[in-house]
């Protein structure tokens, strides 16, 4: 699939993983409303894309993302209630609904500066690696407003209480290593290795059935909302539907070449993957 051409987003492929890439460094990366359309139309394309196996989302110049533009998303909408309706659905949808949901593993490779409206993407990507002196942030007290959008629910998901209430009231900022300690993020590494570090999780993971993985992340998304009741039917009928539909069938692969090929042993690698 060829890669469209964004103002302010940039799309990179390279051996199986697909680089989005938020491509407004003079500004940190904030988001306005065209970076939203941008974002939208490349998250939808990348959906159905063969050559994507891994999507990273990440930033150019020294931000990962400094939150929604002030002037472009807010002042310049406040007397257009239509276009900021639209910008509004556009944000939620790539941000979270979209994002959330991706049919493919995602990787936040944070580079530098997360703050505000950026938390969204951040938490909704199935994985999170930081430079340990990126610079995250809810500073949205200082400036007369809490943390919209999706920002306080998701942070439900992503962070403990007491450190969510702290930073969401005081508006201190915090670095990757400590973003890594309260498990917003998986883990962090110095910058000079964060592409790297980064690389070799996608590559861990493209070792995996798509289809399984797939499966995997949304019977977790799902199940996390569900009673026990609910979660057991409903990951009895996942299973079913996965085996009837995984052109790769991982099961019956996995279990014969554990059981019958004694080829692969849990905790020392991946079993082999055999395409269809």
């Amino acid at each position: 699939m060829a890669t469209r051409n964004y103002q302010t987003v940039k799309v990179e492929k390279e051996n199986g993983i697909t680089w989005v890439i938020l491509n407004r460094p003079e500004k940190r990366n904030a988001m306005s409303p065209q970076l939203h359309y941008d974002m939208l139309d490349a998250i939808c394309e990348l959906e159905t894309d063969n050559e994507t196996q891994v999507m990273v989302l990440t930033g150019a110049g020294d931000s990962w993302c400094a939150g929604q533009d002030l002037r472009d998303f807010f002042r310049a909408l406040d007397n257009n209630p239509a276009e900021r309706r639209k910008a509004g659905w556009a944000s939620q949808e790539w941000r979270w609904r979209r994002l959330f949901t991706f049919p493919k593993p995602t990787i936040a490779m944070v580079n530098g500066y997360c703050f505000g409206g950026a938390f969204t993407p951040l938490i909704a990507c199935d994985f999170a690696i930081a430079a340990e002196d990126a610079v995250f942030g809810l500073s949205e007290v200082n400036w007369g407003i809490f943390p919209g959008g999706l920002v306080s629910r998701v942070l439900v998901d992503a962070m403990c209480y007491r450190d969510a209430l702290y930073y969401i009231m005081t508006g201190d900022s915090f670095d990757g290593k400590k973003a890594a300690e309260m498990k917003l993020v998986n883990f962090a590494v110095p910058r000079a290795k964060l592409k790297e570090e980064t690389i070799k999780l996608a590559s861990k993971l493209m070792e995996k059935n798509p289809h399984t993985l797939r499966a995997a992340k949304e019977v977790y998304k799902t199940c996390r909302t569900m009673d026990y009741w609910q979660a057991e039917e409903y990951m009895a009928a996942k299973g079913v539907a996965l085996r009837a539909t995984d052109p790769l069938r991982g099961r019956e692969e996995g279990t014969r070449q554990f059981l019958d090929e004694k080829t692969y042993r849990p905790g020392f690698g991946s079993y082999s993957k055999r395409k269809a």
